[in-house]
């Protein structure tokens, strides 16, 4: 049976750990070069990872990457409670080391206990209980993306914080299912996106006259940018579950697509399918053509 091509890559790093070309605590590949060198996507890379971590023969080290070794679980499991070597931001780190490498469904308090060597309940006092610490995360991790100047223009302010929000949900893919937009946590980085997009909506006459529609304005802005997404996490599980990209999935629906629109006689998407139209699904050419038609909108609303 074939392996799958995470697997190889799995294979292929442990067979450098065994024999001592990586040795404990050397990073091993990122995600990123390993994406680069065998070929793969993203998802199937970090997939890789995952098997090796299962396997303790690497951990996630905050600020540093993935390296070899199992966590360091007795580092302080003997110090007393009042003589723990231990910090917020390591925890929140680590929070976000696990999340980035292996999803926000892997992460747990017991889990980063684990990590860092510490009891669960000691990490607590720190961060508070999963849903403080994942508000945290998110204010971790936007501090990566800072707005800096606001245009002065409308258009390009509006635009300016949209694509701030893809660079970050593209970095982590966690990010967009960990921000909630019917129960907005307070997270005191995000605030000045909101105002910003607020400020940029000031000019316009109906939001002076009709403060509701600012705010559903802005909160349509954030869901589309999240929407779309939480297009890339799905994908990157989908992934690892199949070992199918996305190009590859659709290859093999094309023969029963094409004898569903037959049966169902449905003729706007013959037409689409006719002369062998192939469709570049990318989702960062999406998201710029829905943030053009967002803004398009809200030009005609003037």
């Amino acid at each position: 049976m074939t392996e799958a091509p995470y697997q190889v890559i799995a294979a292929a790093l442990r067979r450098r750990i065994e024999a001592g070309e990586l040795l404990p605590g050397d990073r091993v590949p990122s995600t990123r070069a390993l994406t680069r060198d065998f070929g793969v996507a993203m998802a199937t890379a970090t997939k890789a990872l995952q098997v090796l971590q299962a396997e303790r023969l690497v951990h996630a080290s905050p600020g540093v990457g993935t390296v070899v070794g199992p966590p360091p679980r007795a580092r302080r499991t003997a110090a007393a409670d009042g003589a723990l070597d231990l910090n917020r931001d390591e925890v929140v780190r680590m929070g976000v080391a696990i999340a980035d490498t292996e999803g926000l469904a892997a992460l747990s308090m017991r889990r980063i206990a684990a990590e860092l060597g510490v009891s669960t309940m000691a990490l607590y006092r720190y961060v508070g209980g999963k849903d403080a610490l994942v508000v945290q995360m998110v204010n971790e991790v936007i501090a990566e993306f800072p707005l800096g100047e606001i245009p002065e223009y409308w258009r390009d302010a509006v635009a300016m914080v949209a694509r701030v929000h893809w660079a970050a949900y593209r970095k982590h893919l966690w990010l967009a299912s960990a921000i909630s937009l019917s129960r907005p946590q307070l997270v005191p980085r995000l605030l000045p996106h909101t105002d910003a997009v607020l400020g940029a909506l000031r000019g316009f006459e109906l939001y002076r006259l009709d403060k509701g529609a600012a705010m559903s304005t802005m909160i349509s802005l954030f869901a589309y940018v999240r929407g779309i997404a939480l297009v890339m996490e799905s994908e990157a599980q989908a992934e690892q579950d199949t070992g199918e990209t996305a190009d590859e999935w659709v290859t093999h629906q094309t023969d029963q697509l094409a004898a569903m629109i037959a049966a169902g006689n449905l003729g706007a998407f013959r037409e689409l399918l006719a002369d062998g139209f192939d469709y570049e699904y990318d989702l960062d050419q999406l998201f710029e053509f829905g943030l053009g038609v967002f803004l398009d909108g809200l030009e005609a609303r003037r």
